[in-house]
This record gives C-alpha cells, sequence and structure tokens, in this order.
C-alpha cells in the first residue's frame, strides 16, 4: 500500500466516523457501519487505528473539533460589528440544519452528551477540543477588541448557546431556538460592552 493510498483510506475512516457521529452519536455508530461508509475493508480501520472504534472515534472528533473552531470566526469577521455579526451566525447555523435534514451540526456535542461517564477516556478528548474551543475564541474576541474576561464569557456563552440550541432545533424540527439564541447572545454581548470596567476600543464598541 503506497504512502498516498494510506493517508486516503485513513482520512475515509474519519470522515465517515464524522458523518455516523454527527447524526448517530456514538454508541449508534459500529465499526461495520463505518467501513461501509468509507468502502473500505474492516481490516484496513484496524490496521490505521489499532485501538478500533474508541481510537477512530477521537480522532474524528479532534479532526471535527478543528474545523468547527475555525467556524465561528470565519462567520463572524466580515461583519464590524459583533452585535450584528452573532445573530448571523446562529441564523446561518440555522439554515444550514434545516436544510441538511436536522441532523445535528456538531459530532462533539452529540459525542458529549452521551459518554460523560460510559467512555472517561473520550470524555477527556473531549475536554481537550472544548478547552481549545475556548481558548481560540477567546483570542479571536480579544482580537476584535475585547477585553479578555469578557471575550472568554462570550465565547463560553456562544458554545453553550449553541450546542444547546441545536439539540432544541434537531427534537423541535424548527430553527426557532437558534434564531432565539443568537439575539439573546446579542444581547448578552450588548450588556457586557454598556458595563464601564468591560469596554474595550475598536470594532465591537457600541
Amino acid at each position: 500500500m503506497t504512502e498516498k493510498m494510506s493517508t486516503s483510506t485513513r482520512d475515509r475512516l474519519i470522515t465517515a466516523t464524522v458523518e455516523l457521529l454527527r447524526s448517530r452519536g456514538y454508541s449508534g455508530t459500529g465499526v461495520k457501519q463505518i467501513t461501509v461508509a468509507a468502502g473500505v475493508p474492516m481490516g484496513s480501520l484496524y490496521h490505521h487505528f489499532p485501538g478500533g472504534k474508541p481510537e477512530l472515534a477521537a480522532a474524528a472528533l479532534r479532526a471535527a473539533g478543528t474545523a468547527y473552531g475555525e467556524l465561528i470566526p470565519l462567520l463572524l469577521t466580515p461583519y464590524p460589528d459583533l452585535r450584528e455579526a452573532l445573530p448571523a451566525a446562529f441564523a446561518a447555523a440555522a439554515e444550514q440544519i434545516e436544510q441538511t435534514g436536522w441532523i445535528n451540526m456538531c459530532p462533539v456535542g452529540t459525542v458529549a452528551g452521551e459518554v460523560a461517564d460510559a467512555e472517561p477516556a473520550l470524555r477527556e478528548v473531549l475536554a481537550e477540543i472544548i478547552d481549545e474551543w475556548i481558548t481560540g475564541g477567546t483570542t479571536y474576541f480579544v482580537s476584535r477588541d475585547l477585553p479578555p474576561d469578557t471575550a472568554r464569557e462570550l465565547i463560553l456563552g456562544i458554545v453553550t448557546a449553541l450546542e444547546g440550541a441545536f439539540v432544541l432545533s434537531r427534537t423541535l424540527r424548527s430553527t426557532e431556538p437558534l434564531l432565539a439564541a443568537g439575539r439573546a447572545m446579542s444581547a448578552r454581548l450588548g450588556e457586557l460592552l454598556t458595563t464601564p470596567e468591560r469596554t474595550g476600543p475598536g470594532s465591537a464598541d457600541p
């Protein structure tokens, strides 16, 4: 097997696992389903991931976590005013989840709700991913001229609101929770910016 083929097989396994985790969760995803979706023989899974499903799931979640961590800055950067950017970002998520047939947008959140106690090693991987989201989001909002404490509070609120709204929107088959969450985060940012000791200069200024 050439290195190119080897890399391609590994990537197909990770991509297939990400999509299955989004729609079925960890317990609902089996190794046979993964190999069928990836179009590879069963032996390839254990060749690339000797630890089997837990090792593959960890790699898939890390890959998804990196991509999702880049999404918020990508959606917000075009808007000079963050108070306008937040509802727009949540609206984009609402449109996407509706268009994809209410499949959960985030495999990290899907799996985190399942394995907090059942799979301690995987929970640690998920905690690392979420910590990276918080750190990266804080850095981004500081670059948008928010004070560090405000930036951290904001990204914590956004991640919490998004993950909760995904669950509600998927369950209700409605975009309303995501749209409401976006408005709520915008309002909260406005409150943070009107607190004198937290108000900073630049693009986020009221």
